[in-house]
């Protein structure tokens, strides 16, 4: 019987390999020491790559790790070895973009940090318990952005409709390059 994809973490770090955003869906890592040593080895195995313009692909410990560079943040989504990586990578894109969108393309450390809110809960629309909810950047955004407009975040001065024209201004330029 085929299972749906899974994903067994999503981790946003910066450019030292130190925490901004993560989320583990797995026991796989079963405790800090463990999750910190993970990220510490992912980290140290890309950092040298160039994934600035499109999202490269590692096998780390029988882990796919997918991952993409923007400013000085790293992203990177790992599932198990015998999924698609091209499922994991349209996983990573989603993240990436809709961050893009929540922080209006101003996408480095100190932003991330200061709508750490907005970050957490585009985790939390992209994958729950594991299983890929949604991969489309603007819907996430849009969704989001109704979470953070409902409990006045840093969103509040943003309407949905001009959080979705947004979206879809960012949408149109990235199907025209």
């Amino acid at each position: 019987m085929e299972a749906c994809p899974s994903i067994k973490n999503i981790l946003l770090l910066d450019s030292e390999g130190k925490r901004v955003a993560v989320k583990y869906y797995t026991d796989d890592w079963p405790t800090l020491a463990a999750k910190l040593a993970n990220e510490k080895s992912v980290f140290t195995k890309t950092m040298k790559t160039n994934a600035r313009s499109e999202a490269e692909i590692a096998m780390l410990d029988n882990y796919i790790v997918v991952y993409k560079f923007v400013q000085d943040l790293h992203f990177f989504v790992t599932a198990g070895d015998d999924e698609n990586e091209l499922i994991i990578a349209t996983v990573l894109q989603g993240f990436v973009d809709a961050v893009g969108l929540l922080l209006r393309n101003e996408v480095d450390k100190r932003m991330a940090l200061e709508n750490l809110d907005l970050i957490l809960l585009c985790l939390d629309e992209i994958v729950d318990g594991g299983i890929i909810l949604e991969t489309d950047a603007s819907v996430i955004a849009g969704k989001v952005a109704s979470h953070g407009l409902e409990g006045a975040g840093s969103l509040s001065e943003q309407t949905i409709s001009q959080a979705l024209a947004t979206a879809r201004e960012h949408l149109a330029r990235s199907l025209l390059k």
